[in-house]
C-alpha cells in the first residue's frame, strides 16, 4: 500500500500499542463555503443551509453550515496528519462507527480539528488488525463538539514481516 496519504513515519505494532488511552490532535482545518459547494455536488445534496447564503442567515444558524456528512468524512484527512500507520501496512479500511452523534453545525469558514483517542487494538494471525477510536471533533470557539464518535478501521499487514 502506498503510505504517501499519511505525513508521519510508520510505526511498530509495538509502538502504536503505546498510544493506547492517549490522545493525539489534529491541526485546525478551515471548513469553507468552497469545500461545502463542492460537497453538495459531489453528493447532489444542495439544500439551502449548506449552499444559500441569503437564506441560510435567515436560519437560527445565521450562516451556512457544512453537511454533517462532510465533517465526518474529513476524518479521514485529520486522521492521516495525526496517527503514524502502521509498519508494513499492505491496506487499509474503514470497518465503521459506534455512538456517531451530530452535536453541533460547523459554520462556514469554521475551523475543526479533531481528538484521537486509540481505545482497543485487535490482532488477528492472519496480519488483519481492528483498531478502535473515540473521536471527537471539534469547533474552534465552539462550546459543544461537532461530532462524537466511536471509530472503527481495520488495517491489513504481512504478518511474517509485523511479526504476528
Amino acid at each position: 500500500m502506498s503510505l504517501d496519504v499519511f505525513r508521519l513515519p510508520p510505526a511498530s505494532l509495538e509502538e502504536i500499542r503505546g498510544t493506547l488511552g492517549k490522545e493525539q490532535v489534529s491541526s485546525w482545518r478551515t471548513v469553507s463555503q468552497e469545500m461545502i459547494d463542492k460537497f453538495a455536488e459531489a453528493t447532489e445534496d444542495h439544500q439551502f443551509i449548506h449552499v444559500d447564503p441569503e437564506r441560510a442567515a435567515e436560519t437560527p444558524f445565521g450562516r451556512t453550515i457544512a453537511h454533517g456528512f462532510l465533517t465526518l468524512s474529513l476524518l479521514s484527512v485529520m486522521a492521516y496528519e495525526t496517527l503514524r500507520p502502521l509498519e508494513h501496512l499492505e491496506l487499509g479500511v474503514n470497518q465503521g462507527f459506534q455512538k456517531l452523534r451530530f452535536q453541533a453545525p460547523v459554520p462556514s469558514g469554521s475551523r475543526i480539528r479533531a481528538r484521537f483517542v486509540l481505545t482497543n487494538i485487535s490482532v488477528r494471525s492472519s496480519g488483519w488488525i481492528q483498531f478502535t477510536y473515540d473521536v471527537t471533533v471539534e469547533i474552534e470557539n465552539h462550546p459543544k463538539p461537532a461530532i462524537v464518535l466511536t471509530w472503527l478501521t481495520i488495517s491489513k499487514v504481512d504478518p511474517a514481516k509485523a511479526g504476528l
